[in-house]
């Protein structure tokens, strides 16, 4: 290997470090930032008015960091009103019930608007009700009113194989459902019933939310999808628009100003954010480009 292939190597890897300590100096830099930003949020004339954009987005699941997030919120001098961005397809019953309760408890500090982007279906459509107001876009999926509970039996491909499950139960129930046998028709009026009764939790969510009659809601809580054209017929949402239609009803019904700015809320801290943030540097600094770019060249070069 010649002296000019070694310089060359040499140079490469120095250029490596480098950009692995820029990239760490900017990133110290940004957590500055953001820390003083979070502490400046809380000075009184920088706090004097804001919108909260409250991000909802994939499987909705009992978070705890979101609802601490929700109460803050609540308690925050600065929040003028708060949209709920959402876009999930939906998640627990659970989830769903406790991200409602938690934006119905906001409601009465704040102004709460939901605006649906892709899709807020089933849990997804469950937190949007709880908002006063309701805006889709025309292409939205929503609705899905409903609750499913699922299972599988392999019993059949057990027996085949030549095994059988065992299972040593306090009661004929307690096992039900279990994937190596099928369920019993009392397992399954007894899990049915439990699905209907969560049926009817949502239900009524909806109907009180949306301010229609039970017997309306159960109509379309078939577990059908609407789009947010149908929705809006329906009664599920209450107009087409995005976020710019969902500050023009709040500066027309509320008094929130147009001009105040719109802040993401974080649910993760400005350590958390910086962890996140180091790591998709080093991947793509080390990864992508030392791999990809460099990798193989400095294990053999041939001599000019």
């Amino acid at each position: 290997m010649g002296l000019e292939t070694d310089l060359l190597i040499d140079r490469r890897r120095l250029k490596r470090r480098l950009a692995l300590w820029r990239g760490f100096a900017v990133l110290l830099l940004l957590a500055g930032v953001l820390a003083w930003v979070g502490r400046a949020s809380d000075l009184p004339g920088l706090a004097s008015g804001r919108v909260a954009r409250l991000s909802i987005q994939g499987f909705i699941g009992d978070d705890r960091k979101l609802h601490e997030a929700i109460e803050a919120l609540g308690k925050d001098s600065g929040v003028r009103a708060v949209i709920v961005a959402i876009d999930s397809p939906g998640g627990s019953v659970g989830g769903g019930e406790a991200l409602h309760g938690a934006l119905l408890h906001l409601r009465q500090a704040k102004p709460v608007v939901a605006v649906m982007r892709g899709t807020a279906a089933s849990a997804g459509y469950m937190t949007a009700v709880a908002a006063e107001r309701i805006f889709a876009r025309e292409s939205t999926l929503t609705g899905s009113i409903g609750v499913i509970l699922q299972t599988f039996d392999t019993s059949e491909l057990l027996a085949r194989l030549g095994l059988r499950g065992e299972a040593l139960v306090s009661g004929p129930l307690k096992d039900q459902p279990n994937p190596f046998h099928p369920l019993s028709p009392e397992g399954r009026a007894v899990l049915q019933g439990v699905v209907g009764d969560m049926y009817d939790q949502f239900v009524q969510k909806v109907a009180t939310g949306r301010r229609l009659p039970a017997e309306r809601v159960q109509a379309l809580a078939d577990g059908r999808v609407f789009t947010g054209r149908q929705a809006l017929e329906a009664g599920l949402v209450d107009a087409i628009g995005g976020e710019a239609e969902a500050r023009a009803w709040l500066a027309a019904e509320k008094g929130v100003p147009a001009t105040l700015p719109t802040r993401e809320v974080e649910t993760r801290g400005a350590a958390e954010r910086l962890v996140g943030a180091t790591l998709r540097l080093a991947v793509k600094t080390v990864v992508s480009e030392w791999l990809g770019v460099d990798g193989p060249m400095p294990l053999w070069q041939p001599a000019r």
